[in-house]
Parts: structure tokens; sequence; C-alpha cells
């Protein structure tokens, strides 16, 4: 029998070949500041210039990147939120927004405060060119250097280890770090740092679509529903990135990372027979106005969803339509990097963002109803029922903090028949988790958790006295609108993003409660004094976010 060789004729002719980059990026155009010359030189190799880096260079410039994305913004970033100030059709709550996270940047870039409590997962992506020689353990040094910056900075340790299916230990320096480097250009090792916070990450979804998605009144219609699913837990306004297509689901959602970084923004904008990725700029801009007219706005109702969206289409198998959905959140948090022969190299960010505060602070916001949170827990809860949906408040008092971890504590005290401590019962429960404690600070930086997470706890907690008023950030379950409307509970949003602004001025005393080896997640008493909240769902079963299509 002849069966076919696994070799085929190779004197039959087929074309040359011509190679086509799936990612074919123009110039870089990003300006750089030298960090250092050291660690770094030229050596002849077999005749060619070879650049060799050293471990200590690699570890240096990650310790640096990760020190400078959890204190600094990209000025693109910092004159979009500026820009919401000056437009007349933002809501006054889009402005109050705004307004706290351009204060919030100007406090961590003191460096002292990181600007957002959940510092992140360390994610370095690098592409080495074929002329660059190391030691071989580039992924080690380059995570040294983030673990040194997690280390030396009041930044959290948000990283659990699993030691069984069930059991999880924090790992107490943020480690690992997600490293991935690919071999790509000739002279130069170049980079790009990210710092992921669990918030945005959530917000990343993979959808197998098929291909009858795409005509263009489908696909749209597609995506504003997908769109509507982000809610507000992660932070807007958003860089807002959406993939169509992709040669592997993986590679989609790689792609929406990158895109919503603003890392393929060189992409050409058409495609070709060749099969190269390409951003749709005429469909960002009408997704972008898509978001406009939602009413979500920067998290409390208005214009400004997202700041900006990136569409990035990609070529695929003809039987299979991947399309990816993520962001970016106002801790935008990334940095370009560049190792070359004149030396050690990082991105440039704003080191001096007070020229994007308004020179007369506007009344922002509506008025404000003060809350005495030291009052029985009744006289709180009557205050509170006076006053309509979407009131902004001013929280002075006692908050006791609690989130995941703590949370499943409380409730196998329940279901072993225990009570929950009276703490638990007599103050409103903030879902947060804190950064390091500066030195001769109250607080490190301590902004509002995802609310969501802690949605099925709310009923149980609600019938045995305690999570009367919760303080957190984002939309929620109906669930938990029926059971403030049985229980007579309240949902207040805070503010998500503004971590820094809260511990400096709102945030006077942190002191451990119980689980104190839950570290972040450990139960917390503080005091606060003007700490900004709205109600969003009342003890009537009232909820705002149900209004803008998200309850």
């Amino acid at each position: 029998m002849n069966a076919p060789t696994a070799f085929p004729d190779q004197s039959k002719p087929v074309p040359p070949y011509k190679h086509t980059p799936l990612f074919p990026l123009g110039p870089d155009t990003t300006p750089y500041k030298k960090i250092t010359t050291d660690g770094v030189r030229v050596e002849k190799v077999l005749g060619r210039d070879m650049l060799v880096v050293s471990r200590e260079a690699l570890r240096t410039l990650s310790e640096a990147a990760f020190g400078e994305i959890n204190h600094f913004l990209r000025p693109g970033h910092l004159k979009q939120l500026r820009s919401i100030l000056e437009d007349p059709e933002a809501s006054p709550n889009d402005k109050f927004v705004a307004l706290d996270f351009l204060k919030n940047a100007n406090i961590s870039a003191g460096g002292v405060l990181p600007m957002c409590q959940d510092t992140g997962t360390a994610i370095i992506m690098g592409k080495k060119g074929c002329n660059v020689i190391t030691d071989g353990d580039d992924e080690a040094a380059l995570s040294q250097g983030a673990r040194d910056a997690y280390l030396r900075r009041n930044l959290r340790y948000s990283q659990v280890a699993p030691l069984s299916m069930y059991e999880e230990k924090n790992t107490a320096n943020n480690m690992p770090a997600q490293t991935e480097i690919y071999a790509e250009g000739e002279d130069a090792y170049k980079f790009m740092f990210m710092a992921k916070g669990g918030g945005s990450a959530n917000k990343s979804f993979l959808f197998q679509a098929t291909p009858s998605v795409l005509t263009k009144d489908r696909l749209l219609a597609f995506l504003k529903e997908k769109i509507l699913t982000l809610g507000t837990a992660a932070c807007p306004p958003y860089h807002l990135a959406i993939v169509i297509g992709g040669t592997s689901a993986e590679l989609c959602m790689k792609t929406v990372k990158l895109a919503s970084a603003r890392y393929l923004d060189a992409l050409p904008t058409q495609g070709s027979p060749d099969g190269n990725a390409f951003r749709d700029v005429e469909m960002e801009q009408e997704i972008h106005k898509m978001t406009q007219s939602l009413g979500v706005g920067a998290q409390f109702g208005g214009k400004y969803f997202c700041h900006d969206v990136r569409v990035i289409r990609m070529p695929r198998h003809g039987a299979s339509l991947p399309i990816g959905l993520g962001v970016s959140c106002s801790a935008d948090r990334q940095v370009l990097g560049k190792i070359t022969r004149d030396g050690v190299y990082l991105e440039e960010l704003e080191h001096h963002p007070a020229q994007y505060l308004p020179e007369v602070e506007q009344a922002l916001g509506g008025e404000v109803v003060k809350i005495d949170l030291n009052q029985p827990m009744k006289d709180i809860l009557a205050t509170l029922s006076k006053n309509p949906i979407k009131t902004r408040l001013s929280l002075t008092g006692t908050m006791i903090v609690a989130r995941d971890a703590a949370h499943a504590k409380l409730r196998e005290r329940l279901d072993r028949g225990e009570p929950l401590p009276d703490y638990f019962k007599n103050h409103p429960v903030y879902y947060a988790g804190p950064a390091k404690t500066p030195e001769g600070y109250a607080s490190g930086a301590f902004g509002p958790t995802t609310a969501g997470r802690m949605d099925s706890f709310v009923d149980q907690f609600q019938a045995a006295g305690g999570s009367m008023v919760m303080v957190a950030k984002g939309n929620r379950a109906p669930a938990v609108r029926e059971a403030c409307k049985k229980h007579g509970g309240f949902y207040l949003g805070s503010i998500g993003g503004a971590a820094a602004n809260l511990a400096e001025h709102c945030i006077k005393k942190v002191e451990v409660v119980e689980y104190p080896e839950l570290g972040m997640e450990a139960i917390w008493r503080i005091e606060v004094v003007d700490f900004p909240a709205f109600i969003i769902i009342d003890d009537k079963g009232n909820d705002f976010f149900k209004e803008l299509n998200l309850g």
C-alpha cells in the first residue's frame, strides 16, 4: 500500500514567502527619560555588535517602572480628565468624579500614597532583539525588580498562593509577576509594564460568537449589550478596548489588554489580504458615541462612561469569531521601557499633575447631606430613609472595613449558629482593603473595592442585623436591592479610583479589629471625616443603577 510520505515533494514550485507581521506597528513616538547607563555595554561577537545587558539593569528598570505607574499617569489621561470639567454636556456627577480624580493624581504624585489601594498584579511584556545578550534569567530579574518596588514602597500585596484547592495564603510580596518575553527586533530590548488591579481585570470578557454576527447592525447591537455588562465597578471613565477576531481565544484577550493600554495605537487603519490586525477608527468613534448615550457616566450618571474606545479587527479561523472586551480603569497604570546601547529608559509620565486642576474649584455634585455615623444604627437608617437615591452624602464617624475573606469568616459564624459581632451591627461596613500605611500617616491608600463580590452575603447578614449600611463602588445584583427592601438596608456608592485622596483627607484612624492573619483583608475599624458617598440603593427598593440598565 502506498502511504503518503510525511515529506512532500520539495521540487514542487511554491511562491516566495512574504512575511506580514500580525501587528505591524508604526514608529515609536513615546517620550522617554534615561534611568541609568549602568549595566549596558556593546561587545563584538562573531563580527557583530551585540548589546550586553546585565541582570541588574533589568531589575532596576522593572523596579523604577512599578514605582512610577503606581504614582504617576500619562499626560493624555490627565488631559481627558480636565476636558470633562470643561465640557458643558458633562453631568455634575461626571465633573465631581473627574475633579476627585485630578485631586487624587496630585496627591499620588507626591510619591507616598499610591493612586489606588489595589496596586495590582505586576505584568511585564518584553521584546528582545536578536542582537541583545543577557544571562538568560530575564524573568527572574524583572520579577525581582517588581517585587522590590512593592516591598520598598507603600504598595499593597494582593497576590495569594494556593496551598490546596481551597486554602490560600498571601505571598506578602505581591509575587508572582506575569512575565512574557518575545524575540523581536534587533538592537534593543523593549518593554511594557502594567499594574492591573482586580476591578479592571475582572471586567475582561471573551465571547465565542459566530460569523453571523459580522454585519454592522448585529455587531453594534451585540456590543451595546455587552458593554452595559461592564457596569461601574472598575472605576470609569474607562479606556475601552474591543477586539473582533483572533487566531485563538487567548490572543484575542491578550490583544484586548494591549489595546486598552493604547499599545496598539500605531497599527494601520485598514486590513489587507495578508491578514494583519488593524484599528477601525470609524467604529471606535461610533462606539464612543454609544457609550456617551448610555447615561451611565463616570460612575454616577452622565456622559463619561469612557474616555475613549479602541477597536481592533483581527484575522480569524473561518469557523470562529472570538470577541474580546476589556478596560483600563481610572488607575490607568502602564509604562513603556527600553534598553539600548545608550542606556536604560522609561516612558516620561506626568510628574506635575497639578497643572490640570482648575484654578478655582467649582461646587460640583449638588447639595450634600451630612451623616453622623457615631449615632445608633437605627438613627443612621432613619436619616438615610428621608433622602432619595442619588443624594450626595458626607459621612463622618466610625466604619467597619471587611471584604471577601472577612465576609467568609463571618458567614462561618452564622452557619455555626453564632451571632454576628456587635461591631458589624452597630456600624456601616466599608468594602475595602488598604495599601501599606506610610510613616506619619493615619492610613495608606484606601479606596472602595467592587461591591458585587459581596452580593451573596447581604440577605443573610442583614437578616442577622449586619450590613445594614454598605459602602463600596459599582452596581449590584437585584438580590441586594430586594434584601435592602426587605430588611431596611442601604447601599452607598463611593468614588472608585480616588484612594490617595480618601487617605489624605478623609480617613483619620485605622486599627485592626479581628483576623489580622488575613493581611489587607482583615477586619478594620476606621474613623472618617467628610467621606464622600451617594445613596445608590435605599430601603424602599429603589436602585440608581437599575435606572441605567445596570441593575
